[in-house]
């Protein structure tokens, strides 16, 4: 097995592992006090959560609504499916959090409303609150992401620009019983942070979306909307979204089902089982996707090599048997039998794992994605000697605006894309990592994963 078959098969246990039909199945305990159950969803896997928990509730299913990317659609037999624009929000976004909303103030005190969200819940829901435009909130979110900010600040500021996100679809659920499935995408998994917890009660304020425009150098660049309304919810003068300590939480039931430890220790148990000295690093990985990059080549380099112990000289032979042999075959045959079934003499091939996500700070026109651009500028960082293979990739099975999830990539990627003509370091500067990886023949295209576990980095070294 090539190390490029290695990390391939890595990859594909990993995402077995954070399927999401069983994690659903496993979480999802019905009290029969609750004759009506209205299913409700967000997110990238949320079509295949609901798939899922239809298949638990049966007949008990009212109806509901659920919204995912575009092209991660498929059949639900009682529910609404549609599709909606990600990561920027459209239209379609717009319409589907405006039916979310209708099918939850629709629940009574004895109905249960079971949300299903996953990554990608919070830009598949814009909800901008009026008078703010949905292309006033693109363009905020286009800002924001273009800044390079990390997911809680981008959040932050669509919960307060939005009447569904934190904890706004509990508040039009109420009196209803809420229990809500969440596949995480974040570091830490906090509730609140996840599309924006709809569900979830919101510890940031008006004050705290104003410091992150401030901070990522957008207050004078956003919407003069958009500001008005931050500046009055400071004041006071608008109502705050729903805190820890609302009443309307007692009713409201939160539950991670899946994370990114789902597919980092799958990882890690494959790579052990191919051979390889295994290294689970972080589950956190963070930065700024090219620097993080550089970081985790560097460390990889350091990984001990395979031990060789040389020596030179000519032992000799007290002959005491009639056999037959020479000092090197019986200095062989005694090492044999010191040799216990379980020594390695020779050290197995190493590899370093790690989850999380990075951020990419946009000062280009090129097309890419942060795994993308992880896994270019850790080509860069490689010498033709070094016998490293590298996978960055989202669980999700996309990376930006693009059809590829993430990249593989080696020590010979450089030179291919270079004999199809890229040129690696102007497509680096250019944030255009997408056409110089598809040039070298390194992309990893996998389309809908049916989870959404943040991403997996790893590093092969061969002996």
């Amino acid at each position: 097995m090539t190390s490029r078959d290695a990390v391939r098969a890595i990859w594909q246990a990993a995402l077995a592992a954070g399927d999401v039909t069983p994690l659903v199945r496993s979480h999802l305990h019905l009290d029969r006090q609750h004759t009506r159950i209205f299913l409700l969803g967000a997110g990238k896997a949320s079509g295949a959560m609901a798939a899922a928990a239809e298949e638990v509730a049966g007949d008990r299913v009212a109806g509901g609504f659920v919204v995912v990317k575009d092209g991660y659609g498929g059949h639900l037999r009682r529910v609404e499916i549609a599709e909606a624009g990600h990561p920027v929000p459209d239209a379609r976004g717009l319409a589907a959090s405006g039916r979310l909303l209708e099918v939850a103030r629709s629940a009574g005190e004895d109905d249960l409303v079971l949300f299903l969200v996953s990554g990608g819940g919070s830009a598949l829901t814009p909800a901008p609150a009026p008078p703010i435009t949905l292309a006033e909130k693109q363009e905020v979110t286009r800002l924001l992401l273009a800044s390079g900010a990390a997911i809680g600040e981008l959040n932050a500021v669509r919960k307060h620009l939005s009447v569904f996100k934190g904890g706004q679809l509990a508040r039009a659920a109420s009196p209803a019983t809420v229990l809500t499935l969440a596949l995480s995408d974040v570091i830490g998994d906090p509730f609140d942070v996840i599309a924006s917890g709809p569900t979830a009660p919101d510890p940031t304020t008006f004050a705290d979306a104003l410091e992150v425009l401030a901070r990522r150098g957008l207050s004078g660049r956003v919407p003069p909307s958009v500001a008005r309304r931050l500046e009055a919810g400071r004041a006071g003068e608008i109502r705050e979204t729903p805190k820890p300590g609302d009443p309307l939480f007692d009713r409201v039931t939160n539950v991670v089902v899946g994370n990114n430890a789902l597919v980092t220790d799958a990882a890690a148990a494959t790579a052990r089982r191919l051979g390889y000295r295994t290294d689970l690093t972080t589950r956190e990985l963070q930065g700024e996707a090219r620097d993080v990059a550089r970081e985790f080549v560097a460390r990889a380099r350091r990984l001990p090599p395979p031990a060789c112990l040389i020596a030179g000289g000519e032992t000799t032979v007290t002959v005491r048997g009639p056999g037959k042999g020479g000092r090197c075959q019986e200095f062989a045959l005694a090492a044999a039998l010191e040799l216990e079934p379980t020594d390695r003499l020779t050290r197995p091939p190493a590899c370093l794992i790690a989850g999380g996500e990075t951020t990419v700070t946009v000062r280009g026109p090129g097309k890419g994605g942060r795994c993308q651009e992880f896994a270019l500028a850790a080509a860069l960082e490689l010498e033709p000697t070094d016998r490293l293979t590298i996978l960055a990739a989202g669980t999700d099975g996309t990376d930006g605006p693009t059809d590829a999830t993430g990249a593989i990539v080696d020590a010979g990627s450089i030179a291919r894309g270079s004999a199809a003509g890229a040129d690696a370091r102007r497509a680096l500067a250019d944030n255009d990592a997408y056409r110089f990886l598809r040039a070298s023949d390194d992309l990893l295209v996998s389309g809908p994963t049916r989870t959404n576990l943040l991403d997996l980095y790893v590093v092969l070294s061969a002996t």
